[in-house]
């Protein structure tokens, strides 16, 4: 496997399914970072007017970014399933750094986060990145297809993408399950 493109997020994180806030790997460089989608639904902003709050947008960007790409590189290095690391691992939030909203997301606004891997060592993972609204009915495979590292580390985008927040030092780790009890 060289990269979570054609996998289903919910195989990969180690959250339960109704906690995902994710439904599809668009890009992904090991090495380097992912694009990956999410689009709210009625049950992600219930009680709060129709908005996707700020608090679930960081959760849908750290599940995109330090939980799957860790979980990646860790199933690399271990040589098992997704399953398997789920047996062993629990993702842990352990901070975030500043973070600009410019703009907001209602139910229905399929949005991206962009994280640019800042470091990984012993299941420790950083990313910096952003989250854009896309417009309606673009086709986001297609898009990014020839999406490479040089355009991810410059957040380079079409006019297709609205800015909504920009998040530095989100940082996550996996510890071992058997150290929670």
């Amino acid at each position: 496997m060289d990269s979570l493109i054609g996998t289903q997020p919910a195989e990969v994180l180690l959250h339960g399914p109704a906690k995902i806030l994710l439904h599809k790997y668009h890009w992904h460089s090991p090495d380097a970072g992912i694009v990956a989608s999410y689009t709210p639904s009625e049950e992600n902003v219930k009680d709060h007017f129709g908005i996707f709050r700020g608090v679930d947008q960081v959760e849908a960007f750290a599940q995109a970014t330090i939980v799957s790409c860790a979980a990646f590189k860790e199933r690399e290095k271990l040589g098992c399933t997704f399953y398997e690391l789920k047996q062993i691992f629990t993702p842990i939030f352990l901070g975030i750094g500043p973070v600009k909203f410019h703009n907001y997301l209602e139910k229905g606004d399929t949005f991206i986060s962009i994280g640019i891997i800042t470091f990984y060592k012993f299941r420790q993972m950083a990313c910096d990145g952003r989250i854009y609204k896309v417009t309606k009915g673009l086709d986001l495979d297609k898009y990014f297809s020839t999406y490479n590292d040089d355009r991810l580390l410059n957040y380079d985008l079409s006019r297709d993408f609205t800015l909504v927040a920009e998040l530095q030092g989100v940082t996550g780790r996996a510890i071992k399950k058997e150290l929670l009890k």
